[in-house]
């Protein structure tokens, strides 16, 4: 498959830090609606990866693709105008903000963003953008609150929510930019087991017809959720393939610290 023809495509992706190399030559290939999850040890380049991807840390060396466009070192407000949207491992929410009033700003933003800067650069286009759109933005806010689960809590500020909720919604912030791929970087840290059951089940209801690709560290969310999963050790890519597939790989199992690993596919 060329380029074109993936959601996302990474070509020998490079990047050091001094005289440490964290990334040495990745190459990843995420087809449009696939579920891709990266996983490997703590220190394999993860979250460098990400923030390569996300237009945070500009490569050394390597080329990044979106839906077949050159999008390298572009940065993240670009990249959110060309379909990529994405979570982080700790909550950015507004926390004196309601969820509802979270939704609707993000909401918002997509609209925003999908217009591009040209057309939304002065108080009056903005007020008219806003004019033709707001019962459009109202209406997608109040659908993201019911997919979230969190039509209970609709008017209340985001910052008092319960940890779960909080990662949910900022998930559905995420989703609400209307972004066709998302990086989602541990969208299920620091829940229980339940809490990262539902989760994973509602991710995996929401995201029909999108692209994610996927940190994570919990094995029971990762063969849960992904199509394919991707395994990074010492910044490279060491095996691609099915859960199944990943599940008896036994490099995969040597990166992982053999029963360690074990334990978590149990």
């Amino acid at each position: 498959m060329t380029a074109s023809a993936h959601a996302l495509k990474l070509e020998r992706i490079a990047c050091r830090f001094g005289a440490t190399r964290v990334l040495n030559g990745v190459d990843l290939a995420v087809a449009p609606g696939e579920r891709h999850a990266v996983i490997g040890p703590n220190g394999a380049g993860k979250s460098t990866l990400f923030n390569v991807v996300g237009g945070k840390l500009r490569p050394d060396a390597g080329r990044v693709w979106l839906d077949g466009a050159d999008v390298t070192g572009c940065s993240p407000h670009v990249l959110a105008r060309a379909g990529l949207g994405r979570s982080f491992q700790t909550t950015r929410v507004f926390p004196s903000q309601t969820v509802l009033e979270n939704l609707r700003c993000a909401v918002w933003c997509g609209v925003v963003t999908s217009r591009g800067d040209r057309r939304v650069r002065t108080p009056l286009s903005v007020w008219a953008l806003w004019w033709r759109h707001s019962n459009a933005v109202a209406e997608r806010a109040r659908c993201l609150l019911a997919e979230l689960g969190l039509e209970r809590e609709a008017h209340t500020p985001a910052g008092v929510l319960e940890y779960g909720a909080q990662r949910r919604l900022d998930l559905g912030i995420a989703l609400a930019s209307g972004a066709r791929t998302l990086l989602l970087d541990e969208p299920t840290a620091g829940m229980n087991r339940d809490e990262a059951a539902r989760t994973i089940e509602w991710l995996r209801r929401v995201s029909v017809g999108k692209t994610l690709v996927v940190i994570e560290h919990d094995m029971d969310a990762v063969f849960a959720l992904a199509d394919r999963v991707s395994v990074l050790v010492q910044g490279c890519v060491i095996a691609t393939g099915t859960p199944a597939e990943i599940r008896a790989d036994t490099r995969v199992r040597d990166a992982y610290l053999g029963a360690l690993f074990d334990e978590g596919l149990r």
